[in-house]
């Protein structure tokens, strides 16, 4: 049976919740390879409208099992939250529907303070954090200083990790940034509590995947934010800390690379970005302005309006190049049914020439200036259709054209934000 990853192609926010739910109803596992509780996957269906930060979306199927991945980092209390929101909405998110893995990183009180904190000393220069504790908690992963959600089951051997680790975030909360310390004893408390809750979730998921692809089970995967802010390829270091890209699914859930045979994109039919760094098709004028409102392009995490801007088709053939997708789902479609003209870019002019590939270089790219095709709009409501045969002439020649500058089939259409508000173009199971 295939694994199908769902990546987001742009700076996140593509709508890659609701693809998610779409596809899960084919598959048997969902899995949530990365990111925390900064990323927020909305998602509409029978149950109605829900805002998720770190389960995955396919938890309102009736028979396929969520996991959290070890490339998760986890805010115990973020998590009991929406276990609990869910719960109390009818949805069983119990032991026996999700397992988390006891190698995931777990989110601790001073990964919160240090984060407000160095975004607060950066001053005009903050990278636009959410304030969750993610950097710092990545920061520690990678520097072998972090605790894992397996970490909290053994108290004693919690206990003594964790005074180490405390002394050395106490001196820098103290005498960096002038802050009263942590308490050892309350911290390993409220720690301790969590795992005890946690418990019952936590599982060796590395040997549960191997388990159900062997048994011939479809397992899906679902990615946080978008591949241009991979600390590798995105607008470095206006980026986030774990790897969205389809690499980084493999790494995330520890299924093998050859074991993916679907990776699909989910690009916006525009662009959208939250926070700071480059944004070479931006609209800082009125039509950006009814983009972002017609949309509500809001932050589902932070409630951040979203900076708007045209589609970006050298950003999209960048991330169809370091992804390899097999095929395209483009969402948001039927936002631009009121749009009498639509502009894609095709290349940047950068001192003077035109280029087609996407620096890596921040002042680089904050200087490109975008080339645009000029394409008519169809100024037909989309979203009672189902059939790409019946969408308008132009809006077919839109789809053609982001199929062209990106380099990749479209496979699904979205014109609306309900489940079955989508043009299925070509099969992708």
């Amino acid at each position: 049976m295939p694994v199908i990853a769902v990546i987001g192609a742009q700076w996140g926010d593509e709508g890659k919740g609701r693809v998610v739910d779409l596809i899960t109803e084919k598959s048997d596992v969902v899995v949530r390879f990365s990111g925390g509780d900064n990323a927020g996957h909305t998602v509409i269906n029978e149950f109605g409208k829900f805002a998720l930060h770190l389960i995955p979306s396919g938890i309102f199927s009736k028979h396929a099992v969520s996991v959290i991945g070890n490339g998760v980092v986890i805010n115990p209390k973020s998590l009991f939250q929406e276990i609990d929101m869910l719960t109390s909405r009818g949805i069983d998110a119990s032991p026996q529907r999700l397992s988390i893995s006891d190698r995931a990183h777990v989110i601790m009180p001073y990964h919160l303070i240090l984060d407000e904190l160095e975004e607060k000393a950066l001053g005009s220069n903050a990278i636009g954090t959410t304030h969750k504790g993610i950097g710092p908690v990545y920061s520690d992963k990678i520097a072998r200083h972090g605790i894992r959600v397996g970490d909290l089951l053994d108290k004693k051997a919690f206990k003594a990790q964790l005074k180490t680790i405390l002394e050395r975030k106490n001196l820098i909360l103290t005498k960096i940034y002038g802050v009263e310390p942590l308490s050892l004893e309350k911290v390993y408390q409220d720690y301790v509590e969590y795992g005890e809750r946690m418990a019952p979730y936590v599982r060796e998921t590395t040997v549960m995947l191997d388990e159900a692809l062997t048994a011939g089970k479809q397992v899906l995967l679902e990615g946080a934010q978008g591949t241009l802010l991979d600390p590798d390829f995105g607008t470095y270091p206006y980026t986030t800390s774990s790897s969205p890209i389809a690499g980084g699914a493999s790494i995330g859930c520890g299924i093998g690379p050859t074991k993916m045979t679907s990776v699909l994109g989910v690009f916006k039919a525009y662009c959208t970005r939250v926070g700071s760094g480059p944004f070479p098709t931006e609209l800082k004028d009125e039509i950006g302005s009814m983009l972002r409102e017609r949309a509500q392009e809001f932050g589902t995490t932070t409630g951040r309006p979203r900076r708007c801007g045209w589609f970006d088709g050298v950003a999209a053939k960048f991330s169809q190049t370091v992804n390899g997708f097999t095929g395209m789902v483009i969402t948001r479609f039927d936002i631009l049914d009121v749009m009498p003209n639509l502009k894609v870019c095709t290349g940047y002019k950068l001192d003077g020439k035109v280029i087609h590939y996407f620096p890596s270089n921040i002042a680089l790219l904050g200087k490109c200036e975008p080339v645009y095709e000029e394409l008519p709009g169809w100024l037909t409501c989309t979203e009672n259709i189902r059939n790409f045969a019946d969408l308008p002439k132009s809006a077919k020649n839109y789809v053609k054209c982001l199929e062209q500058v990106s380099g990749c089939p479209a496979v699904l259409i979205g014109v609306g934000p309900a489940r079955d508000q989508i043009i299925e173009k070509s099969p992708i199971i």
